[in-house]
């Protein structure tokens, strides 16, 4: 059985790239709530021998601890670690702490993810070597699953190329030929910039998902919309700021 890995970056650092929607405040209390959805969603998952939650804020700790998953203190350093340092401490943990064979990276933003995702990429890393799912709007991952967990450094910090990009060509400089591809919508949408809110606002709708924490933060304190350009372009919008 594999461990999956959620790390979760310091509640005041936490999605930076949205400050111009919310507040501090509101960033952290839409943090507390994607961590929230994720919580009942891994209810219904029992593939994995370890739900391990890296993250220095005590109130995301505190939340894995009420809700069955392990929490670990992330101690900050000083200058800050690189994401691929923070993911591979905590791959590292995985390993020597709860002696993972394998391991499943993912993030908490993805809020359309369902359990039937986990345990499909959970099945998948038991044949594979890497078992990625792309996300959605770039050439980023969603999901990372590693057998072993050391077959590959994770590829996020590159200063020149994608995460996905960047991975592909390592495992191919590396001879890894047992890699999986996860087509899968609601697994590779992830929350990033600010149009990601307002179309996964919309499909929280569409997908039955109004019973959420995000969807009720979103409905509460989104003051945006998304309108066409042009009536004839499906693909350029833009951003209106409702009265």
């Amino acid at each position: 059985m594999s461990s999956l890995l959620i790390p979760i970056a310091p509640l005041s650092k936490t999605k930076s790239r949205l400050r111009d929607c919310f507040s501090g405040d509101q960033l952290k209390d839409f943090t507390i709530a994607m961590f929230k959805d994720l919580c009942n969603k891994l209810k219904e998952v029992e593939c994995f021998r370890h739900k391990i939650v890296y993250s220095n804020a005590k109130e995301i700790l505190e939340l894995a601890e009420d809700n069955g998953l392990i929490g670990i203190k992330e101690e900050l350093a000083n200058p800050p670690k690189s994401f691929d340092e923070i993911i591979g401490d905590l791959n590292n943990i995985a390993c020597e702490k709860y002696n993972s064979e394998q391991t499943v990276l993912t993030f908490l933003d993805l809020i359309l993810i369902t359990a039937k995702d986990f345990y499909e990429i959970d099945t998948q890393i038991n044949y594979h070597n890497l078992v990625v799912c792309p996300a959605i709007h770039s050439a980023g991952i969603s999901i990372l699953a590693r057998n072993p967990p050391n077959v590959i450094q994770s590829p996020f910090s590159d200063p020149n190329l994608p995460s996905l990009v960047a991975l592909f060509n390592n495992a191919s400089e590396k001879g890894i030929k047992k890699v999986f591809i996860y087509d899968s919508f609601r697994a590779g949408f992830d929350i990033d910039v600010k149009q990601d809110l307002l179309v996964g606002y919309e499909y929280l709708k569409i997908f039955n998902l109004t019973h959420t924490d995000v969807y009720k933060f979103l409905k509460s304190n989104l003051k945006l919309s998304l309108k066409k350009k042009n009536a004839n372009n499906n693909r350029d919008f833009k951003i209106v700021k409702e009265k």
